[in-house]
């Protein structure tokens, strides 16, 4: 026999509003739309079932046993059974413990948002730019304005729901008549009726077209840094709300640049004589080739570095570093008078 109070967690002596009080706070933490367990749940409605009725919990409390009782759960032997949907029970609870509430109208005509990927350029960080992209997508229909009605033709009240989009719903539970708010099936929430659809969009308000969008894109972005541009989305059911555009950045892959943050690294080969004396060459950078003095001396492996010759600053403000690591070349092929002078060098030390 299963113990009820063990199940809702209190003492026989409890009152109905304790009983009450402890079915609704294990309901809310075993709700299956809460990812709760779906058995858990069914136990707890079983148990309160029998306690929040008096002559089943005095009949429970005496007889010792729920097999002679006139009430079963499920398909249980003995009487009359009492089944559950619990597709309605997950709505009575949705309602009781503010798990859904009421829909908005503004939300049933919203726009879908879209995402999209822009792919640039390294070099195009450098400076703000403007790109242009095509999509095709639900916009306002050019005929009706977005309201769904034929021009010269009027919206008229919804009859069901007096303008409000939602209705009251009325069902019978174990615990009582619950009331609930749900979209009003006459005009789907809307509120209106056009009096003759728009011939164009048949009175939905919008139709899908080609736009052509411009995107601002900032200095110094980065990849997978994303751009909002709002209300850019498909346009909204009836005149609603219009849902943003969101914009990913990709920066492509350089073959001469690495880049970590605002900062670019690069290699540069430079041969024995240049490491040893020192010398001038010629350096790429993302605008062009600049002149980089090699300190007398270096090693392979050195680095140097060349101030706001980076990536901008997203902030807008100053730039990165470019970095660059001497690879001292050792030449695998030599003249006869190269080996002949390096042959001196080592007998004098070197």
């Amino acid at each position: 026999m299963k113990d009820y109070y063990k199940i809702l967690g209190i003492s026989k002596d409890a009152s109905q509003e304790d009983v009450k009080r402890a079915f609704h706070k294990l309901a809310h933490k075993h709700h299956p739309h809460k990812g709760g367990d779906e058995n858990k749940f069914k136990e707890i409605n079983e148990a309160y079932q029998v306690l929040s009725n008096k002559e089943k919990r005095a009949q429970y409390d005496t007889s010792g046993s729920g097999e002679d009782m006139n009430w079963n759960w499920g398909n249980s032997p003995g009487g009359p059974n009492i089944e559950f949907d619990l597709g309605d029970l997950s709505e009575m609870f949705e309602d009781m413990f503010g798990f859904g509430g009421k829909t908005r109208k503004t939300n049933l005509r919203k726009g879908r948002d879209i995402k999209v990927d822009i792919e640039i350029s390294l070099e195009e960080t450098l400076k703000s730019i403007t790109k242009e992209i095509s999509l095709y997508k639900q916009v306002v229909c050019s005929r009706c304005h977005g309201t769904g009605a034929e021009p010269g033709t009027s919206l008229n009240e919804c009859f069901s729901c007096r303008g409000t989009g939602e209705v009251q719903q009325i069902k019978r539970t174990f615990l009582g008549s619950i009331t609930r708010w749900t979209i009003c099936p006459e005009c789907q929430g809307e509120g209106q009726r056009p009096e003759k659809p728009c011939n164009v969009c048949k009175g939905e308000g919008r139709v899908k077209e080609n736009e052509d969008i411009k995107v601002f894109i900032p200095a110094g972005i980065d990849s997978n840094q994303v751009i909002k541009v709002a209300e850019k989305g498909e346009a909204g059911k009836k005149g609603g709300e219009p849902g943003n555009l969101y914009i990913r950045i990709l920066v492509k892959k350089h073959p001469v640049f690495h880049r970590q943050g605002d900062d670019l690294f690069i290699s540069q080969p430079i041969s024995f004589s240049q490491a040893v004396l020192g010398d001038k060459i010629d350096v790429p950078t993302l605008e062009g080739k600049i002149l980089l003095k090699v300190p007398s001396g270096s090693e392979s492996g050195k680095v140097l570095r060349i101030s706001n010759k980076g990536i901008p600053y997203f902030s807008g403000f100053g730039r990165g570093n470019l970095y660059v690591e001497l690879i001292v070349k050792t030449p695998k092929h030599l003249t006869k008078t190269q080996k002949e002078l390096l042959k001196k060098l080592q007998e004098e030390g070197l």
